[in-house]
C-alpha cells in the first residue's frame, strides 16, 4: 500500500485490543459527545456519530453509557463541554506528529502534551508545520479468514477504493477517500463481509524509517501520547524495518 506504515498497522491492532478491554471508553465517550453536539443525535443522518457508536459497541461499551453520551452531546442531559484542537510537532529523527485532542481544559492538556514531547526528545511546532504531510482517508480492516483476497480486492476496487493491501499476514486493508467511506461501509456490510474495524484516519504521504535509540524514543512518544485521556488520535510518518520491530 502506497504510503502505508507497518508501524501504523501494529498500532491499529493494539488499539482494537485496548478498545475491547475497555481502556478507551473515556475517549470514545468524548467522540460520541462531540459528534452528537455537532451533528445531532440521529445516527441515520450523522455519520460521525454512527461510526463512534459502532466503535463503542465493538469495545463492549454498555448501551446505557452510549445513550447518555449522546444525550449529553445533544443537551438533553447536563454534562461537560469538550472542544477539539490539533497539535503538530516533531518526534525523534524529525518524524512528523499530529495529535488530535478533545478536552474540557485546554490549558491543562497543553501543558501535559508539551511535557510528553519534551520527555521523549520531541518538540511542538507551529500550526500547519506538518499537517500538509497527511491526507484524510477512509480505512477498513478485514480479517483474512473471512474472505478470499481476489474477491475482496475486486469488490473494493469496483466500488472506488483508492488502495488495497494484503501484505499483513492476518488482515486485508482498504483505503478510500473520506467521501467514499460510508459507501464502502454499506457495500461491505451489504455483502455480509465482517469489518474488523473502520475509521476516517490521516495517512502520511511519505514515511521516515527509524532504528535503534530513535525508534525506541519514537514508540515511547506515541505510547505516552496515547495514554493521555485527552488524546483521541496520534498520526505520524514513522516506520521501522521488520528487523527493528
Amino acid at each position: 500500500m502506497s504510503g502505508h506504515s507497518k508501524w501504523a498497522g501494529i498500532k491499529h491492532k493494539k488499539a482494537v485490543i485496548d478498545a475491547k478491554r475497555g481502556k478507551l471508553f473515556t475517549k470514545i465517550i468524548k467522540e460520541i459527545n462531540i459528534a452528537a453536539r455537532q451533528g445531532g443525535g440521529d445516527m441515520a443522518s450523522n455519520a460521525r456519530l454512527r461510526t463512534a457508536v459502532e466503535k463503542a459497541k465493538a469495545g463492549n461499551m454498555p448501551q446505557d453509557n452510549i445513550k447518555k453520551a449522546i444525550q449529553r452531546g445533544t443537551g438533553e442531559l447536563p454534562g461537560i463541554t469538550y472542544e477539539e484542537f490539533l497539535y503538530e510537532g516533531y518526534g525523534p529523527g524529525g518524524v512528523a506528529v499530529l495529535v488530535e485532542i478533545t478536552t474540557d481544559n485546554k490549558n491543562r492538556t497543553s501543558s501535559e502534551i508539551k511535557r510528553i514531547f519534551s520527555k521523549r526528545n520531541g518538540n511542538l511546532g507551529e500550526s500547519g508545520c506538518v499537517a500538509w504531510m497527511f491526507s484524510a482517508k477512509g480505512y477498513f480492516v478485514i480479517d483474512k479468514i473471512n474472505i478470499k483476497e481476489d474477491e475482496l480486492m475486486s469488490l473494493a476496487l469496483e466500488y472506488g477504493a483508492e488502495d488495497f493491501c494484503a501484505d499483513d499476514k492476518d488482515v486485508f486493508e482498504i483505503i478510500t477517500t473520506p467521501a467514499d467511506f460510508e459507501k464502502m461501509k454499506e457495500i461491505l456490510t451489504g455483502k455480509k463481509i465482517e469489518i474488523s474495524s473502520c475509521e476516517i484516519t490521516r495517512q502520511a504521504h511519505t514515511q521516515i524509517s527509524l532504528e535503534g535509540k530513535e525508534a525506541q524514543q519514537m514508540t515511547a512518544l506515541i505510547d505516552d501520547l496515547e495514554e493521555n485521556d485527552d488524546v483521541q488520535n496520534v498520526y505520524t510518518n514513522f516506520d521501522m524495518s521488520e528487523q527493528e520491530m
